[in-house]
């Protein structure tokens, strides 16, 4: 006798109709999706396609315009995050949600027990986390503070707060952007072995390869709307790359070249905190004429120290900073600026733009003292808003116009603004910190394409990146960083994705690599 068909398993969350409008922009619309028991669904779109949006209706931090959410079979009441976690649904944010005066197992904790107890179960609390903890090898000290963690592990106190609540629905929102290779491959592993136990997830990444690695099937967004859902066996990263884009896509591509002379060096550098600590131990590095230098490491190693000794925000405590052959006693941003030194900040709200001054002012706040630009103090505004536009036009930021406030842009448009002023400074050096970071993979390929025309051109770049895959695409030489320390820079050739994640580790690679 034959066997018939396995059922298919339960529809564990199902959305109908979601539609969701921000004035005269409709983030979401008509989207239907479901989610079943043990799947991975992975969600994919580009900045503003409306996902985080979704993802926000979902948890009820939003109220859809029209639509429903159903849990388990049971339509979610409507912004109202505590029904979603009651429901079992459990969001890990791009952007942390943590109290970093507060301890790993407080933030962990934290709303889990009744108010009206008089005394809270903190030792069964603390078995249970370590526990937890262990089992899905995300370890943490619990009575470590958050706001003295990396941001890798402030990553791993969010994905075990959502799973201490018992949660089977897991939505990760850009889950690996700070973890090493070993580190997201453990996490896809914990993954996997709780999707084989009953848990459900929505997996967001702009990284296609942990895409196609850790789904079951791919759901994208374009311009709200859901123009394709694939089953993941079934298709590569051309479809999807083109899904999101909506035309023919292909990734840059670095070509080889000789470097000129070094542009930039350090040598023997050390950086202390006010206290006296070492941010930084004795640093070498060169940075040549048309070459890109990659910096590789986790998060809170020195990547923002080095970067701010190029940037001129940080003062040496020891050794030789050269530009150009000559020694620089002392580098201060400005100074910096003026030996055309351009940056792209790691954080491009809180250090690249001033958001509630307009395009056009955030253009020239580099450049207000050129006279180009203002006269006996007074600003040139003509010149600087003939500037914003053609900035806009030729890095299609997209805005209403040259006056609008940096604010209300999406994230993308916003690093496009930057990448514009930086560029319009013709610069010779450019530091370019995490330059991807949240980027989908259209706005990615356009950001890298920018870096590559200018190593052509002739700048040298520094390029720090947790994505090992950008490092290795777009890098000559890559250094990597731990605890202060930097590697000997090595060649592109001489490193693999694997070596260079076990010296992020603090472990020695089994893998020859040459120094260059």
């Amino acid at each position: 006798m034959s066997q018939g068909k396995q059922p298919e398993p339960e529809i564990v969350l199902r959305l109908r109709g979601i539609s969701k409008s921000f004035g005269d922009l409709v983030a979401n619309d008509d989207i239907g999706l479901e989610l079943r028991r043990g799947e991975v669904v992975a969600l994919l779109g580009e900045n503003g396609a409306g996902k985080t949006t979704l993802m926000n209706i979902i948890f009820g931090h939003y109220t859809a315009d029209d639509g429903v959410v159903e849990a388990f079979g049971h339509a979610l009441l409507p912004g109202a995050p505590s029904a979603a976690i009651a429901a079992g649904i459990g969001m890990v944010h791009q952007h942390f949600t943590l109290a970093e005066n507060l301890s790993v197992l407080d933030n962990v904790t934290v709303g889990t027990e009744p108010i009206w107890r008089p005394w809270q179960s903190r030792a069964a609390a603390r078995r249970r986390f370590v526990d937890l903890s262990g089992r899905l090898e995300l370890a943490v000290k619990p009575d470590a503070l958050v706001g003295e963690l990396s941001v890798g592990e402030q990553q791993r106190v969010e994905i075990l707060k959502a799973l201490y609540r018992d949660a089977q629905v897991l939505i990760l929102d850009e889950p690996t952007a700070v973890l090493t290779p070993q580190e997201s491959e453990s996490l896809f592993t914990t993954l996997r072995r709780l999707t084989e136990s009953g848990l459900s997830a929505i997996f967001i990444s702009h990284k296609m390869d942990e895409v196609l690695a850790v789904s079951d099937r791919v759901v994208v967004l374009r311009d709200g709307k859901v123009v394709g859902t694939r089953d993941t066996a079934a298709t590569d990263r051309g479809e999807l790359a083109e899904l999101m884009v909506g035309r023919p896509f292909s990734e840059p591509a670095r070509e080889p070249r000789e470097p000129g002379k070094p542009i930039f060096e350090m040598r023997d550098v050390s950086v202390q905190d006010s206290r006296g600590r070492e941010l930084l131990r004795d640093v070498d590095l060169d940075i040549r004429h048309g070459e890109i230098v990659g910096i590789a490491g986790v998060s809170g190693n020195g990547q923002g120290v080095l970067a701010g000794v190029l940037a001129g925000t940080c003062l040496i405590s020891k050794g030789t900073v050269l530009f150009e052959g000559q020694s620089l006693s002392v580098q201060t941003p400005r100074d910096m600026v003026r030996l055309g030194v351009a940056r792209i900040p790691e954080d491009r709200l809180e250090e690249g733009v001033v958001g509630d001054m307009e395009i056009w002012e955030n253009v020239i706040l580099e450049r207000y003292e050129e006279e180009a630009f203002s006269r006996y103090g007074v600003l040139k505004r003509t010149a600087a808003l003939e500037q914003a536009r053609e900035i806009i036009s030729d890095f299609d930021v997209r805005c209403p116009s040259s006056r609008t406030r940096v604010r209300l842009l999406s994230g993308g448009n916003i690093q496009k603004l930057i990448l514009g002023r930086v560029f319009s400074l013709n610069p010779s050096l450019i530091l370019a910190n995490q330059p991807t970071r949240g980027l989908d993979i259209g706005a990615v390929a356009y950001v890298q394409e920018r870096l590559l025309a200018a190593r052509r051109e002739g700048a040298g770049i520094l390029l720090i990146s947790e994505d090992l895959d950008e490092l290795l695409a777009l890098s000559d030489r890559i250094a990597v960083i731990y605890r202060g320390r930097l590697s000997p820079l090595m060649r592109r050739e001489d490193v693999t994705a694997r070596s260079l994640g076990l010296m992020m580790a603090g472990e020695e690679s089994s893998e020859p690599a040459h120094a260059a």
